[in-house]
């Protein structure tokens, strides 16, 4: 049983999802309540987060104060009370439906781009929405993009959960933008659809929210990224490489022009620029049929009843029998072309074949790949792509 403040008692049910900073599980009234949302709905969700879990090192989660700041901001679920039940912080929430993830695997792993059109749409206004208010969520990834509940007002309706990673791209006090600074070792997202700027270990701002947005698209419609399949402790070094060779046309081949043309566009956004989200949302207006209006509602055909445990797609990184591995060798100076080779250092192998990309590496230093072949107390500092050659010129390494 739970209660926490002045809330109603709730009997714990099953788990609905499980994050880096939480357990979340279906909350039932014990008493009273009523078939709708709000505080006193017969069914909530609970999130429960140890006290010793690293967000709540010095006290309740961080989570708990960005939600404080942005209550009542669109497309977010509302909280109705929090508190602290043992060991464990809870939080109470509206309950949600099925996360994009969850209606990706159960309509075939693959959707219409019409439908991907209007949750672009619908998802940049959340975005837009949020950054008003300061904030960057850092983390947008289909899994923390959810429906409303099954059979409410809002079941088609989009919305964007757990900011456990969120911070402030704009100072509280000054109104102004935060510094740029670099802390290569703090990675932070997730690697399939982080920014390369996330990679570098750049601080956040408004344009890493909407290119990890752009991934998620792509990966909707297509069912897979090109830097799906890495293995190995280099797996988030060569997934950055990755982004930074592909281009936007290579990324997005097969899908309608719209969606490469946004991530070309906020792939060109500045740290501080503030993006311009009507003109990216205005992209996407040829796709959208009409049951599916810029009116901030999703329609989608199917009866969506997914509530189950949010997880991540297995990917078969099986090699096709019909071809060999060929091996490359790896040395200080090299440009290998990836398409359809696997490279190798030694004999352990740290890229696979992917077809669906034409992958390069130059480097303009001495030191061999991957990252942790490099010299003790180097960096990643800066660097460039050469789309012409579809090379990239590494970024630079500096040794302390």
């Amino acid at each position: 049983m739970v209660q926490v403040g002045n809330s109603p008692l709730y009997k714990v049910e099953r788990m609905l999802g499980a994050g880096g900073f939480g357990l979340v599980y279906i909350g039932r009234r014990v008493a009273g309540g009523s078939q709708g949302d709000g505080p006193n709905a017969f069914k909530v969700a609970l999130k429960f987060e140890h006290r010793n879990s690293t967000g709540c090192r010095f006290g309740p989660p961080y989570e708990w104060q960005v939600y404080d700041h942005l209550k009542g901001c669109y497309g977010l679920p509302r909280v109705h009370y929090k508190g602290r039940q043992g060991d464990y912080f809870v939080m109470i929430m509206d309950i949600l439906g099925p996360s994009l993830l969850d209606v990706f695997i159960s309509i075939g792993q693959v959707m219409p781009p019409n439908m991907v059109a209007c949750i672009a749409v619908e998802a940049i206004s959340i975005l837009e929405k949020l950054h008003q208010k300061g904030f960057v969520h850092g983390d947008v990834k289909p899994e923390n993009l959810l429906l409303g509940k099954p059979g409410s007002s809002g079941e088609k309706k989009l919305f964007l959960i757990d900011f456990g990673l969120a911070s402030m791209w704009r100072d509280s006090l000054s109104g102004q933008h935060v510094s740029l600074c670099q802390q290569p070792d703090n990675f932070r997202g997730t690697t399939r659809y982080a920014s390369v700027h996330a990679h570098l270990g750049l601080t956040a701002s408004r344009r890493d929210d909407l290119e990890s947005l752009a991934y998620t698209l792509i990966f909707l419609i297509k069912g897979r990224l090109p830097w799906e399949g890495y293995q190995g402790n280099d797996k988030r070094f060569l997934v950055f490489m990755n982004k930074t060779v592909t281009s936007p046309e290579t990324l997005c081949g097969g899908c309608p022009p719209p969606f490469a043309q946004f991530l070309e566009a906020v792939k060109k956004i500045q740290f501080v620029e503030q993006p311009t989200y009507s003109k990216l949302i205005s992209l996407f207006g040829s796709l959208i049929c009409p049951p599916c209006t810029l009116l901030k509602t999703i329609r989608i055909d199917a009866i969506l009843k997914v509530h189950q445990k949010r997880g991540r797609l297995q990917v078969n990184n099986e090699e096709d029998e019909c071809h060999r591995k060929k091996r490359i060798k790896l040395g200080s100076y090299c440009i290998n072309k990836c398409a359809d080779h696997h490279i190798y250092k030694d004999n352990e192998l740290i890229m696979e074949r992917d077809p669906s990309t034409n992958q390069a590496y130059k480097h303009v230093c001495t030191t061999p790949l991957p990252r942790r072949w490099w010299p003790a107390k180097s960096y990643v500092r800066s660097g460039c792509t050469c789309e012409r050659k579809v090379e990239l010129y590494f970024y630079s390494v500096c040794i302390h």
